[in-house]
Protein backbone atom coordinates (compact mmCIF):
# COMPACT_ATOMS: atom_id res chain seq x y z
CA UNK A 1 0.00 0.00 0.00
CA UNK A 2 1.29 3.44 -0.93
CA UNK A 3 1.20 5.94 1.95
CA UNK A 4 0.72 9.52 0.74
CA UNK A 5 1.67 12.43 2.98
CA UNK A 6 -0.52 15.46 2.28
CA UNK A 7 0.65 18.78 3.67
CA UNK A 8 0.59 22.52 3.12
CA UNK A 9 0.86 25.74 5.07
CA UNK A 10 -2.14 27.41 6.70
CA UNK A 11 -4.67 28.78 4.20
CA UNK A 12 -3.34 26.81 1.24
CA UNK A 13 -6.45 24.65 0.84
CA UNK A 14 -5.15 21.41 2.33
CA UNK A 15 -8.41 20.38 3.99
CA UNK A 16 -10.34 20.96 0.76
CA UNK A 17 -7.75 18.94 -1.14
CA UNK A 18 -7.96 16.11 1.41
CA UNK A 19 -11.70 16.07 0.73
CA UNK A 20 -11.02 15.72 -3.00
CA UNK A 21 -8.84 12.66 -2.33
CA UNK A 22 -11.67 11.21 -0.23
CA UNK A 23 -14.15 11.85 -3.06
CA UNK A 24 -11.86 9.76 -5.29
CA UNK A 25 -12.26 6.86 -2.85
CA UNK A 26 -8.92 7.27 -1.06
CA UNK A 27 -9.12 6.97 2.74
CA UNK A 28 -7.74 10.03 4.56
CA UNK A 29 -6.46 10.24 8.12
CA UNK A 30 -6.82 13.88 9.21
CA UNK A 31 -4.24 14.68 11.91
CA UNK A 32 -6.12 17.85 12.93
CA UNK A 33 -9.34 15.89 13.46
CA UNK A 34 -7.41 13.27 15.45
CA UNK A 35 -6.01 16.04 17.69
CA UNK A 36 -9.56 17.36 18.22
CA UNK A 37 -10.60 13.87 19.34
CA UNK A 38 -7.57 13.52 21.61
CA UNK A 39 -8.38 16.87 23.22
CA UNK A 40 -11.66 15.28 24.30
CA UNK A 41 -10.06 11.95 25.26
CA UNK A 42 -6.60 10.54 25.91
CA UNK A 43 -4.74 13.86 25.88
CA UNK A 44 -6.91 15.62 28.47
CA UNK A 45 -5.26 14.37 31.66
CA UNK A 46 -1.62 14.75 30.51
CA UNK A 47 -2.38 18.27 29.25
CA UNK A 48 -4.24 19.20 32.43
CA UNK A 49 -0.93 18.84 34.29
CA UNK A 50 0.88 21.07 31.79
CA UNK A 51 -1.89 23.60 30.99
CA UNK A 52 -4.44 23.39 33.83
CA UNK A 53 -6.19 26.60 32.75
CA UNK A 54 -6.74 25.19 29.22
CA UNK A 55 -8.86 22.23 30.39
CA UNK A 56 -12.50 23.21 30.81
CA UNK A 57 -15.43 20.87 31.49
CA UNK A 58 -13.23 17.85 30.93
CA UNK A 59 -11.95 18.84 27.47
CA UNK A 60 -8.99 20.85 26.20
CA UNK A 61 -10.15 24.31 25.14
CA UNK A 62 -8.13 25.01 21.98
CA UNK A 63 -8.56 28.79 22.24
CA UNK A 64 -7.30 28.83 25.84
CA UNK A 65 -4.44 26.52 24.87
CA UNK A 66 -3.46 28.79 21.95
CA UNK A 67 -3.55 31.82 24.25
CA UNK A 68 -1.28 30.07 26.74
CA UNK A 69 1.15 29.02 24.01
CA UNK A 70 1.27 32.55 22.62
CA UNK A 71 2.51 33.70 26.04
CA UNK A 72 4.78 30.67 26.56
CA UNK A 73 6.02 29.50 23.14
CA UNK A 74 8.69 27.35 24.83
CA UNK A 75 5.86 25.03 25.94
CA UNK A 76 5.21 23.94 22.33
CA UNK A 77 7.87 21.23 22.72
CA UNK A 78 6.21 19.88 25.87
CA UNK A 79 2.82 19.91 24.15
CA UNK A 80 4.22 18.06 21.14
CA UNK A 81 5.92 15.48 23.38
CA UNK A 82 2.47 14.56 24.72
CA UNK A 83 0.34 14.86 21.59
CA UNK A 84 2.57 13.57 18.78
CA UNK A 85 2.98 9.99 20.08
CA UNK A 86 -0.82 9.74 20.54
CA UNK A 87 -1.39 11.04 17.00
CA UNK A 88 1.10 8.56 15.58
CA UNK A 89 -0.57 5.65 17.34
CA UNK A 90 -3.90 6.64 15.76
CA UNK A 91 -2.10 6.99 12.41
CA UNK A 92 -0.61 3.48 12.74
CA UNK A 93 -4.04 1.99 13.52
CA UNK A 94 -5.56 3.79 10.51
CA UNK A 95 -2.89 2.41 8.16
CA UNK A 96 -3.29 -1.11 9.58
CA UNK A 97 -7.04 -0.89 8.94
CA UNK A 98 -6.51 0.29 5.36
CA UNK A 99 -4.03 -2.50 4.65
CA UNK A 100 -6.51 -5.01 6.06
CA UNK A 101 -9.17 -3.80 3.62
CA UNK A 102 -6.78 -4.26 0.68
CA UNK A 103 -6.49 -0.55 -0.12
CA UNK A 104 -3.72 0.30 -2.60
CA UNK A 105 -3.30 3.84 -1.26
CA UNK A 106 -4.04 5.88 1.87
CA UNK A 107 -3.52 9.55 2.69
CA UNK A 108 -2.07 10.98 5.90
CA UNK A 109 -3.19 14.62 6.11
CA UNK A 110 -0.45 16.15 8.31
CA UNK A 111 -0.14 19.96 8.54
CA UNK A 112 3.41 19.84 9.97
CA UNK A 113 4.62 16.91 7.89
CA UNK A 114 8.12 18.27 7.22
CA UNK A 115 8.44 20.07 10.54
CA UNK A 116 7.81 16.88 12.56
CA UNK A 117 9.83 14.47 10.42
CA UNK A 118 6.67 12.89 9.02
CA UNK A 119 8.04 12.84 5.48
CA UNK A 120 10.19 9.89 6.53
CA UNK A 121 7.06 7.85 7.32
CA UNK A 122 5.38 8.21 3.91
CA UNK A 123 6.12 6.99 0.40
CA UNK A 124 5.02 10.09 -1.51
CA UNK A 125 4.64 13.75 -0.46
CA UNK A 126 1.91 15.97 -1.94
CA UNK A 127 2.13 19.66 -1.07
CA UNK A 128 -0.90 21.94 -1.39
CA UNK A 129 -0.01 25.49 -2.32
CA UNK A 130 -1.31 28.76 -3.76
CA UNK A 131 -0.22 32.34 -4.29
CA UNK A 132 0.87 34.06 -1.04
CA UNK A 133 -1.72 36.82 -1.43
CA UNK A 134 -4.55 34.29 -1.80
CA UNK A 135 -3.24 32.44 1.26
CA UNK A 136 -3.15 35.63 3.32
CA UNK A 137 -6.67 36.62 2.31
CA UNK A 138 -8.09 33.18 3.10
CA UNK A 139 -6.45 33.06 6.53
CA UNK A 140 -7.45 36.57 7.59
CA UNK A 141 -11.08 35.84 6.61
CA UNK A 142 -11.24 33.10 9.26
CA UNK A 143 -13.27 33.92 12.39
CA UNK A 144 -11.06 35.16 15.23
CA UNK A 145 -7.92 35.26 13.09
CA UNK A 146 -5.57 38.20 13.44
CA UNK A 147 -2.38 39.13 11.63
CA UNK A 148 -0.46 38.37 14.84
CA UNK A 149 -1.94 34.85 15.05
CA UNK A 150 -1.24 34.25 11.37
CA UNK A 151 2.37 35.29 11.82
CA UNK A 152 2.78 33.08 14.90
CA UNK A 153 1.39 30.04 13.05
CA UNK A 154 3.50 30.79 9.97
CA UNK A 155 6.65 31.07 12.10
CA UNK A 156 6.25 27.38 13.05
CA UNK A 157 5.90 26.26 9.43
CA UNK A 158 8.72 25.97 6.94
CA UNK A 159 8.32 28.33 3.95
CA UNK A 160 6.01 27.31 1.13
CA UNK A 161 8.76 27.47 -1.50
CA UNK A 162 10.81 24.95 0.47
CA UNK A 163 7.80 22.64 0.83
CA UNK A 164 7.22 22.82 -2.91
CA UNK A 165 10.86 21.99 -3.54
CA UNK A 166 10.70 18.92 -1.30
CA UNK A 167 7.39 17.65 -2.69
CA UNK A 168 6.86 14.78 -5.11
CA UNK A 169 3.72 16.53 -6.33
CA UNK A 170 2.29 20.05 -5.88
CA UNK A 171 -1.42 20.85 -6.09
CA UNK A 172 -2.19 24.52 -6.70
CA UNK A 173 -5.56 25.51 -5.21
CA UNK A 174 -5.42 29.13 -6.31
CA UNK A 175 -7.49 28.65 -9.48
CA UNK A 176 -10.72 27.14 -8.20
CA UNK A 177 -12.05 23.81 -7.00
CA UNK A 178 -12.45 22.15 -10.39
CA UNK A 179 -8.83 22.70 -11.40
CA UNK A 180 -7.76 21.41 -7.98
CA UNK A 181 -9.95 18.33 -8.48
CA UNK A 182 -8.35 17.70 -11.87
CA UNK A 183 -4.88 17.93 -10.32
CA UNK A 184 -5.84 15.47 -7.57
CA UNK A 185 -7.09 12.97 -10.18
CA UNK A 186 -3.83 13.35 -12.12
CA UNK A 187 -1.70 12.93 -8.98
CA UNK A 188 -3.55 9.76 -7.96
CA UNK A 189 -3.01 8.32 -11.44
CA UNK A 190 0.69 9.26 -11.39
CA UNK A 191 1.21 7.69 -7.96
CA UNK A 192 -0.51 4.48 -9.09
CA UNK A 193 1.75 4.50 -12.15
CA UNK A 194 4.74 4.39 -9.80
CA UNK A 195 5.88 8.00 -9.92
CA UNK A 196 7.20 9.75 -6.80
CA UNK A 197 9.68 8.62 -4.17
CA UNK A 198 8.42 5.06 -3.91
CA UNK A 199 9.41 4.49 -7.53
CA UNK A 200 12.89 5.86 -6.81
CA UNK A 201 13.47 3.57 -3.83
Amino acid sequence: MIVVGLTGSIGMGKSTTAGLFAQEGIAVNDADRVVHELYRGEAVEPLRKLFPEAVKSGVVDRAALAENLAKNPAKFKELEAIVHPLVRERERRFLDEQRATGADMAVLDIPLLFETGGAERVDVVVVVSCDAEIQRRRVLERPGMTLEKFEMISSRQIPDDEKRRRADFVIDTGHGIELARQQVTEVIAAIRAGKGREADA
